[in-house]
């Protein structure tokens, strides 16, 4: 059976009239697809009660990389560098996670999606790396003339986590397209990975079926079997999630 895999979107404005477009990035569908999944995109700006409705449908959350997160939704002034800031999405992924870790739904976080399940828990981020933390390292190559799936630096995975079990390995070198990272790490999370600098690069909820989050986009990064086996293990806990579900109602 092909577990129903929620991504969630954002709008753009593609005009100078401001109308919204949803928009996704495509290679998280598509990653999804291949790991046996059926992609779902979800509408940002719905009422509440309707999110509520398709999360019900849904086997599994993504929540996909994108613009920066409203520093309100974690009670911070706002640095001069934070851009795209979408609130319509921040308060449909926020509802989504938070209805995720409590009902043990597989969840999923990219770039912005692990920044993302660390403020919808209780924690901060750094808005600005490069004028915020001292490092030798760069983290945000988003430039048009560098690929994404240019890698960028090293990490170092905890040897007892999910992700290290998935990736099979405690050090893997990534891309990073990012300008912004945790700073206070919400309650109940646990620091999977971190770069050289201590950059946190990966989350981990401990006894939830599947609560991982990374800062990377391994959706860049598909020719490596490691990053492809990510989203396979996510798909897979959704299947069994499914299954579980299934029985529980004809029970």
């Amino acid at each position: 059976m092909q577990p129903l895999i929620g991504i969630t979107t954002h709008f753009l404005p593609i005009d100078a009239g401001g109308r919204p477009y949803h928009q996704s990035y495509g290679r998280n569908a598509l990653a999804v697809e291949r790991a046996g999944g059926l992609p779902l995109l979800i509408p940002s700006g719905l009422q509440l009660s309707n999110l509520r409705q398709i999360y019900e449908r849904l086997d599994a959350v993504l929540i996909p990389g994108g613009g920066d997160i409203n520093p309100e939704c974690y009670t911070s002034e706002t640095h001069n560098t934070v851009y795209r800031v979408d609130d319509a999405r921040d308060q449909s992924e926020i509802a989504l996670v938070r209805w995720a870790v409590e009902d043990n739904r597989p969840l999923f976080g990219i770039c912005r999606g692990n920044q993302l399940m660390n403020v919808a828990l209780g924690g901060t981020l750094t808005q600005d790396i490069p004028s915020q933390i001292e490092s030798d390292i760069k983290h945000d190559y988003s430039r048009k003339d560098i690929p994404y799936n240019h890698l960028a630096h090293p990490i170092t995975i905890m040897p007892d986590s999910r992700l290290a079990g998935i990736i099979g390995s405690t050090t893997l070198t990534v891309n990073s397209l990012h300008h912004q990272c945790v700073q206070q790490l919400a309650p109940g999370l646990r620091v999977t990975a971190q770069s050289p600098d201590g950059i946190i690069e990966a989350l981990e909820i401990p006894g939830k079926q599947f609560a991982l989050s990374v800062q990377w986009h391994p959706e860049d990064l598909l020719d490596d079997p490691t990053m492809q086996a990510l989203f396979d293990a996510f798909v897979d806990a959704a299947r069994d999630a499914s299954t579980r579900r299934a029985a529980g109602l004809s029970a």
